[in-house]
């Protein structure tokens, strides 16, 4: 009996490393690789975006470190900490809608002045 438990035991435990516990969302096997897919991609849209831009600047710096942090770093468990973001394949799918955001800011030309004057106290908080 206790090696049946045992035997359980172990298979329970190795379903668990085979779940990220998110419906939906299966254990990526290449998360690194896959990872640093999807960052690169994001930097070949953000190339596209003038330099000036803010969020390119500001993506940019985020998604550099990142891709550092992959590099340098090979436990998957300790990368999601540096990261800070929850699970790599949630990280992995943040890059894939940031991407999508990319491509929308790009289309919409956000950097652009506005086309008209903006009304006098629009950005002032709170709203009096």
């Amino acid at each position: 009996i206790l090696l049946i438990l045992y035997c359980f035991i172990i298979v329970l435990y190795g379903l668990l490393l085979q779940t990220t516990g998110l419906t939906g969302l299966f254990v990526d096997e290449y998360a690194h690789q896959n990872l640093l897919k999807e960052y690169g991609r994001l930097m070949k849209v953000l190339e596209q975006i003038p330099s000036h831009s803010a969020y390119r600047r500001h993506t940019e710096q985020l998604i550099k470190k990142r891709m550092a942090l992959v590099q340098e770093e090979p436990d998957i468990q300790k990368l999601e900490d540096k990261i800070g973001m929850g699970q790599i394949e949630e990280v992995i799918q943040q890059a894939k809608y940031e991407i999508l955001a990319a491509k929308e800011i790009l289309k919409s030309q956000a950097w652009e002045p506005l086309v008209e004057k903006a009304p006098e106290g629009q950005w002032n908080w709170p709203i009096v």
